[in-house]
């Protein structure tokens, strides 16, 4: 059977994307489905949950409910909860239950905005899809709803797809010191270190930084809008770093548009290391590895890949089966992969462990490598 997991994990949830999207920006959060799993949710998916608190909420959808189509309970229980509350807005969002059912959650956001007074969207996640859809849904539609025309800011730069699911705590930091250290100035970074009223000054930026597949429809919509180009890429390493940032200059100074700066280093078919993991950050890796330490890998995304980037990666694959005859067919050196992967990675194969949050969860979250602007040849030795 295709596209089933007998050995590695599923990656986190559409839902759990949404969830880790909004967590900082003070509103509340919204899932429709059964009771007992917000521990899916919160905590699985979630390193900021011990540290942070955020309002998010499972409606506890009953069989009952499923079956009558009691989506009273749902607006009943939102408006109650947020009149206790008071979030900045609401975000309702699904599980596969109500996909199945045919929730309208269009028609339900409606209807609680109504009654509570505060700003009500829906987010349609099923339960089945990855994270990066989630993610990206929820950061479009806060773009589109609080962003709103304004002077430019001189250097400013917009950092977009920035969650705990793809990045360890602390990231953010390091990305608003690397850009202030190349003369950018960082007005927003969707979503960690960030809160609801940045998003307002999106269109100040001169230049879009897209650090995942998760920010991706955000960056266009800004395009779109407000002409701001948009740079894909992650500062691993240090010489990757000096370029990306010499590139997003160029990019400013030409105004040009959508590039990813990985490109020139990607592709190789004599790479004799792989790279699995969520597209921008296989790129951005392949490519630190290439500038800093002269190794030439080859990306592997796992995850749903969109836009100019998608033809510039080794491959999309999201089989467990294609993912693991892709390795024996290639039979790599080395792979640099989460820890989960070596059950399927060649027994001859190095494996050199990267932990990836969105995928092993919790379970190496003290393993997990902070590679901004840093020295990468400790790593990767």
């Amino acid at each position: 059977m295709k596209n089933v997991s007998g050995i590695i994990p599923c990656y986190a949830a559409d839902t759990s994307g949404v969830c880790s999207a909004l967590y900082e920006l003070g509103g509340m959060t919204v899932v429709h489905d059964a009771s007992g799993c917000n521990s899916t949710y919160s905590t699985h998916d979630e390193p900021r949950w011990y540290d942070m608190r955020s309002n998010i909420f499972i409606s506890a959808l009953t069989e009952l409910d499923a079956i009558m189509g009691n989506d009273e309970k749902l607006i009943e229980d939102t408006v109650s909860a947020a009149n206790d509350r008071a979030p900045r807005f609401i975000a309702v969002c699904g599980s596969p239950m109500p996909m199945m059912t045919g929730v309208d959650f269009d028609a339900v956001a409606a209807e609680i905005e109504s009654r509570s007074g505060i700003r009500t969207f829906a987010l349609h996640t099923n339960g089945t899809r990855s994270y990066i859809e989630g993610a990206s849904e929820a950061f479009l539609e806060l773009v589109k709803e609080y962003a709103r025309p304004c002077s430019k800011t001189e250097g400013g730069v917009a950092v977009l797809g920035l969650t705990p699911l793809d990045f360890p705590l602390g990231a953010d930091k390091e990305i608003r010191r690397w850009l202030s250290e190349n003369g950018f100035r960082c007005l927003s970074a969707l979503a960690m270190g960030d809160d609801l009223g940045s998003v307002g000054a999106l269109p100040a930026a001169e230049l879009s930084l897209v650090v995942s597949q998760t920010g991706l429809a955000a960056a266009e919509y800004l395009k779109e809008e407000y002409g701001i180009p948009y740079v894909c890429g992650v500062p691993f390493g240090k010489e990757f770093a000096v370029h990306l940032a010499a590139y997003m200059k160029d990019i400013i100074k030409q105004n040009m548009g959508c590039s990813p700066v990985m490109e020139p280093c990607c592709g190789f078919e004599d790479a004799d290391t792989v790279v699995i993991g969520e597209g921008f950050f296989a790129g951005s890796l392949t490519a630190a590895l290439r500038e800093d330490m002269n190794i030439k890998a080859l990306p592997l995304c796992t995850l749903p890949a969109y836009g100019p980037f998608k033809s510039l990666i080794g491959g999309e694959i999201s089989a467990e089966e294609d993912i693991k005859a892709f390795l024996e067919e290639k039979k790599p050196g080395t792979v640099i992969a989460d820890p989960l992967f070596r059950y399927i990675v060649p027994k001859e194969t190095r494996l050199i462990e990267v932990p990836h949050f969105a995928f092993s969860g919790r379970c190496f979250q003290r393993d997990m490598k902070n590679m901004i602007n840093t020295d990468i040849k400790e790593y990767f030795k």
